[in-house]
């Protein structure tokens, strides 16, 4: 078998009482034959028709080849870069499939102007922009397209030479693209974003930078009889139990590499994670960790560690590597694509949750689009103190005077079983450092601690964060950008569009009466450091 899992402790405990229950009730089975009443009667509509990834290996066989021959016509064009404008799910799969292969993809899923900048500036007459999105209706992915369509025409490249669309069959961008006379790709409408690793969402952009497609959906066709089968050895049946099955429940998922090949695995998880179990104040909070953060020991008793490590059989047998009460994992990347599959789809039947809908994500776009739409004067900070102009709910921001302050106040709303969740709605390119904030200010709490570059976390794991346990309080972080672009033909710029998703995003949030404090940087490389400071 292609994945390997290791469990003792509490964890042993939810396994060997769980997995034999869901062997009983044929839960694997019928996951593979798409039964959509495995998550109860409410579920059912969504579920069948979100089930099509149990058949994404056969369904997906016959474009390898249809990508491998693409690839080698752009080559034959010159084209030696590809772009990927995608968001969630989208673009998270094929940014672990790349980084595994060690071929180049840019991924470009942001809306920060230095972001879309930066990626116009590199190599535009030699690359090649797959767009990818379900609808076509995501903001984030129009506006990169329509840039991207106006900076090949300003250079005299037809945009129908260079941009490839991937999408679903009847959606809107399939109309367009037709209209547009652009090369387009179809995946089965019958799988959701989070899903799509194994469809054309994830294996289009990682062909034509490079990876061997074949390969990974081989890896996951070596792991389908098992996954398929109501056993005690099912890896799916396994995780799954791990992670929705102790008793108490430790509903923070704590993923950390630990010498394992897979690259960046842990962030896909985490959106396959969040999106999936994030919902009516239940779920399973993913936190991406690495082998010295914070975290990591017996100190938080709601906290399951799954340790990815490159060879699980051979990692437990040393002493010092057995890890009492984590889950050990190891497998191929394909392999672990589809375990994981299976088991956030067993943990949802396990929390009583259905993994398949995402009902808070909308929220955050619709706050979106009216900020959009009204254009309303910026909010005045509360106050101003290095640079950093802070705003935020008023038991955070008010009567208070500096930065330190202001973040000690929101760590200090942190409930007992709580989190911290830290937003960075920057360009990540130039201030990559801000990433470390993350293990800082879990310095500082004895509380898990997560950590997401806006927008992109908006598809993914802003469904926990409103539909999920309200539990969390948000530090987000703006900057006022060096450099803005205008949107061809709308009527608003990258600037003005990031800012209104850090402010729409805010504004629900604290509907939802999670404390949010928001921090401006108006001079982002000398605010940095400044941040810092107050943080330590």
């Amino acid at each position: 078998m292609s994945v390997r899992i290791h469990v003792s402790g509490l964890v042993k405990q939810a396994v060997e009482t769980q997995v034999p229950i869901l062997v009983a009730d044929l839960v694997a089975s019928s996951i593979t034959s798409q039964d959509p009443a495995l998550w109860g009667a409410e579920a059912e509509a969504e579920s069948a028709k979100r089930l099509g990834w149990t058949e994404a290996v056969s369904i997906s066989r016959p474009l390898v080849a249809e990508i491998v021959q693409l690839r080698s016509d752009l080559q034959a064009q010159g084209v030696d870069h590809i772009v990927l404008a995608g968001m969630g799910g989208s673009s998270l799969a094929p940014e672990v499939i790349t980084r595994t292969a060690g071929v180049e993809l840019t991924v470009l899923d942001s809306t920060a102007p230095g972001q879309v900048a930066s990626a116009l500036a590199d190599r535009l007459a030699t690359s090649a922009l797959v767009v990818s999105s379900k609808s076509g209706s995501t903001v984030e992915t129009d506006s990169q397209r329509r840039t991207y369509e106006k900076a090949f025409r300003e250079i005299g490249i037809d945009p129908r030479d260079r941009i490839i669309i991937v999408t679903d069959p009847g959606s809107p961008l399939e109309a367009s693209a037709k209209e547009a006379g652009y090369r387009f790709f179809t995946a089965d409408p019958n799988v959701g974003g989070r899903y799509s690793a194994l469809t054309a969402f994830g294996l289009v952009p990682s062909g034509l930078a490079g990876a061997d497609i074949g390969e990974l959906l081989d890896e996951a066709e070596a792991i389908e009889l098992y996954l398929a089968n109501d056993d005690s050895d099912n890896p799916g049946l396994i995780l799954g139990a791990a992670i929705a099955g102790t008793v108490p429940l430790k509903n923070k998922l704590g993923i950390v590499a630990d010498g394992t090949h897979i690259v960046g695995f842990a962030d896909w998880a985490e959106q396959l994670v969040a999106e999936s179990t994030g919902k009516i104040g239940r779920g399973l909070l993913p936190v991406v960790l690495d082998t010295h953060s914070p975290e990591l020991g017996e100190k938080l008793a709601d906290l399951q560690v799954v340790r990815l490590v490159k060879d699980a059989d051979q990692f437990h047998i040393l002493p010092q590597n057995r890890h009492e009460g984590e889950i050990l994992m190891s497998g191929s990347l394909g392999g672990m694509i589809l375990t994981w599959e299976y088991a956030v789809a067993v943990a949802g039947r396990l929390l009583g949750i259905n993994p398949f809908d995402q009902p808070d994500v909308e929220s955050a776009k619709i706050a979106t689009r009216g900020l959009l739409d009204a254009q309303p004067e910026p909010e005045a900070p509360a106050f101003t103190a290095g640079g950093i102009e802070v705003l935020g709910t008023a038991s955070v921001v008010s009567g208070v005077e500096t930065v330190a302050a202001a973040i000690d106040r929101l760590l200090a709303e942190t409930p007992e079983d709580g989190y911290v969740g830290i937003q960075a709605y920057v360009d990540r390119l130039a201030l990559p450092e801000l990433a470390e904030l993350r293990d800082a200010i879990a310095s500082k709490i004895d509380r898990p601690v997560t950590f997401g570059w806006g927008p992109r976390f908006l598809h993914s794991t802003g469904q926990f964060h409103k539909g999920g346990p309200a539990i969390g309080v948000f530090l987000q972080i703006t900057e006022n950008a060096g450099v803005d672009l205008e949107v061809p033909n709308r009527p608003f710029t990258f600037g003005q569009l990031i800012q209104a998703q850090a402010a729409g995003d805010a504004s629900v949030l604290e509907a939802h009466g999670q404390p949010v404090l928001r921090l401006n940087l108006t001079n982002p490389s000398a605010n940095v450091s400044t941040l810092f400071e107050a943080v330590q």
